[in-house]
């Protein structure tokens, strides 16, 4: 049965869905949880006229009567919210270094490409000679097969997430996942300070097999800690894929102490893997230390779902009936395609030129003898300047999120972006056979790389906030997982045209 609506400001039956507020110029911050907002609520309540409060029946779901969840967003609503506090920020920084986590132990992985060359080395040669030798069959696939496992298994398990993910609990996608790329990672450290020069082939085969479990964990994580995200306050999301662009910042910053220091190749990666181990290890315990904050519980545990509140003079909640709801992947997808198809185009434009084709890109005044045009010109340009650029596109959508819920514009703006890659393959360089040289100087291609970062950051991190926002609160998990696959989905795409461009080039 239906709760009546009594005459009066003092006691209403309210129906609440946490991202509505239809209150006229009395807008409710992001920043749950406090207890202003709730004075603000209640204050507004007391004060206010029947029918300066757009209120619908209340309307509890009974064996005979179920929510109608499109009902709901037909009518108003009241944005209230009694999330606790997120003391110290813990949970925001936490998901800023979970973000770090879930890209800085792989860039490590990718980053140590002179190891990955030793290790596959021609071992018949003398190592003193000064005669180079041709790349071995093993070294020349290695770039290509690493892309290949790291993309199928990765892309394939994110889109599963997001299909089955929320039938596996939070705890195993995450705790579970964790361990296993701490445990690879150890292995694979260990692997540094053993001689596998008689057993290269089956050591290839075992790094390939890591590849694929790392990535496979990997997607599975991530995919569940965007869709846990979705389900908090648009700037954790901001948090999440900032602490990602901020891991591209810390793998870039080491590979040019590495090379300032002139480390040997295995120094090397043992630093890369025992950074990328200890990472994967902090995560590990402030994850543990968050699952059990109240205001991490308050959001996962669906304290935001539709449910019926009793706002009374003493502002008591008398009901409280959470409406559970399964999402519907086809519902859920047909809501926020658009910001999909975007997120997926604007990594595969990003993924098909970045890195495989600017790394090839040399200054203007390469071969001269100066070791920024010789050695630091492209780490810098390329890895710094790009993840440094993406850094602050994502902070800058945070911050000011324009256009908003206009997922049409943002597709617009990403296909504009494509004009970026003609450029890009069009730039100084010694291995272009086919196409002209049309950027010549350092400035311009600085330029490009960095507006190419901020582009790329800016329009990721608006679609990502923008998907949990178009659908309802029971669907935003599984949305959120949705766009991770999409994304992932665009790398792998991107990765596949970037071997086509460098043959082109």
């Amino acid at each position: 049965m239906a709760f009546r609506k009594r005459s009066g400001a003092t006691d209403r039956q309210v129906l609440v869905e946490n991202e509505q507020v239809p209150y006229r110029g009395n807008a409710i911050d992001n920043n749950f949880g406090g207890s202003a907002n709730t004075d603000r609520i209640s204050a507004i309540a007391e004060s206010s006229d029947e029918d300066e409060i757009k209120c619908m029946p209340a309307i509890l779901p009974t064996m005979d009567n179920e929510l109608d969840p499109e009902q709901i967003r037909s009518r108003g609503q009241i944005l209230m919210t009694d999330a606790p506090p997120d003391r110290y920020n813990y949970t925001y920084a936490v998901f800023y270094l979970l973000g770090i986590a879930t890209m800085t132990p792989w860039n490590f992985f990718v980053t140590a490409e002179d190891y990955w060359m030793f290790k596959f080395r021609n071992t018949t040669i003398n190592e003193t000679s000064d005669f180079v030798p041709e790349l071995t069959p093993m070294q020349k696939s290695f770039t290509c097969d690493l892309t290949l496992a790291a993309s199928i298994s990765g892309t394939t398990f994110l889109i599963l997430n997001a299909i089955y993910g929320h039938l596996v609990s939070l705890k195993v996608k995450m705790l579970a996942t964790l361990f296993t790329i701490l445990g690879i990672f150890i292995i694979t450290t260990s692997f540094v300070e053993i001689n596998t020069d008689h057993w290269q082939e089956q050591f290839f085969l075992i790094t390939l097999f890591t590849v694929v479990i790392i990535n496979i964990c990997s997607a599975t994580m991530s995919g569940g800690i965007f869709g846990v995200a979705g389900l908090f306050p648009s700037h954790y999301m901001t948090a999440l894929v900032s602490g990602q662009a901020l891991g591209g910042i810390l793998s870039a910053l080491a590979f040019i102490l590495v090379l300032a220091f002139g480390s040997a190749p295995d120094v090397t990666a043992l630093i890369y893997f025992i950074i990328g181990s200890g990472l994967v290890f902090l995560s590990i315990i402030c994850y543990i230390i968050m699952s059990h904050q109240p205001f991490f519980k308050y959001y996962v545990e669906g304290g935001d779902k539709y449910k019926i509140l009793a706002d009374t003079p003493s502002h008591s909640r008398s009901v409280d009936t959470g409406v559970d709801l399964d999402p519907n992947i086809k519902e859920v997808f047909g809501k926020i395609y658009v910001e999909a198809v975007n997120i997926c185009l604007l990594f595969a434009t990003t993924l098909s030129v970045y890195p495989s084709v600017t790394e090839l890109m040399q200054s203007e005044n390469y071969g001269k003898g100066h070791a920024w045009n010789d050695t630091y010109y492209m780490p810098v340009v390329n890895y710094l300047f790009f993840n440094s650029g993406d850094y602050f596109g994502r902070i800058l959508a945070g911050l000011w999120e324009r256009p908003r819920n206009n997922p049409h514009t943002v597709l617009l703006m990403t296909f504009i972006r494509l004009l970026y890659v003609p450029f890009f393959l069009c730039a100084n360089s010694n291995a272009h056979n086919f196409l002209p040289v049309l950027v010549h100087t350092d400035v311009t291609f600085i330029i490009l790389m960095i507006t190419f970062g901020i582009t790329n950051g800016y329009l990721a991190n608006i679609s990502l906030i923008m998907a949990p926002r178009s659908v309802m609160r029971h669907e935003k998990e599984m949305a959120s997982s949705i766009m991770a696959a999409s994304l992932s989905l665009g790398l792998a795409v991107g990765s596949l045209l970037s071997m086509a461009f460098v043959q082109m080039l």
